[in-house]
């Protein structure tokens, strides 16, 4: 049975190591830097509506609950902030609110790999579904020796998986441009001075580095589960 495979525990274990150093790295980060008020004492909701109606986007900021659950609706339209960054006025607030910022930004400019990664949302939710117990089941069968039945439902499980794969994948440059575009912006606008850029982008790395874990994990455990129904073999 695959949940007690070695194989996995070889090729994905690293994987889903860094993903907890990477959770706690950006945590760290965050609270490090949720203690270090800025000079000019602008709230993170503030930093995001300044930014997007400096661009005359007509995107609302609101508060969601959580913690960094920040994040930018394309479809309403709408900024949601953490109350940490919603209301802080601190290094750690003012950077999470303009990289959300940037993306509202990315949205009306049209960047590309966000409108694909967009467009990945419901093939990825659709396949995260199924994919799990088409493999599952297939992965049993194949060990009951019922090869074809086998065969069919670890393809389509991997088919479907490789979308969830691919979407982890388009979503670094998104991210990493959305940081970029924080910095720069933060920077420009003198909402913070340049020791406080060093600690918004010590924070957005950090943050960054859990999107890389994402995808590292979903690479590995694609590369498992083709390894695993021996679509990797050579021929002989």
């Amino acid at each position: 049975m695959m949940f007690f495979d070695p194989l996995y525990l070889l090729i994905v274990g690293p994987a889903l190591l860094l993903s907890i150093v990477a959770q706690f790295w950006v945590k760290g980060a965050f609270n490090k830097y949720a203690q270090v008020p800025t000079v000019r004492g602008l709230s993170g909701a503030q930093v995001a509506q300044h930014i997007v109606n400096r661009a005359g986007l007509g995107v609302r900021v609101e508060r969601v609950s959580g913690f960094l659950s920040d994040h930018y609706d394309p479809t309403a339209r709408v900024l949601r902030l953490s109350p940490d960054v919603y209301d802080g006025i601190t290094v750690s607030a003012v950077g999470v609110a303009a990289h959300e910022a940037g993306h509202a930004l990315q949205h009306a400019q049209g960047y590309l790999p966000l409108q694909w990664r967009s467009a990945l949302v419901p093939v990825t939710k659709f396949g995260s579904t199924l994919a799990w117990p088409l493999l599952m089941i297939g992965f049993l069968l194949q060990g009951m020796s019922m090869v074809g039945p086998a065969d069919l439902f670890v393809k389509i499980g991997i088919l479907l998986f490789s979308g969830a794969v691919l979407f982890q994948i388009v979503t670094l440059p998104v991210e990493f441009d959305a940081s970029r575009r924080a910095v720069q912006l933060v920077t420009a606008e003198g909402i913070v001075t340049r020791e406080e850029a060093d600690g918004v982008k010590r924070v957005l790395n950090a943050a960054a580095m859990t999107y890389i874990a994402a995808a590292a994990a979903a690479v590995a455990q694609l590369l498992y589960f083709l390894l695993r129904a021996g679509m990797l073999r050579r021929d002989e």
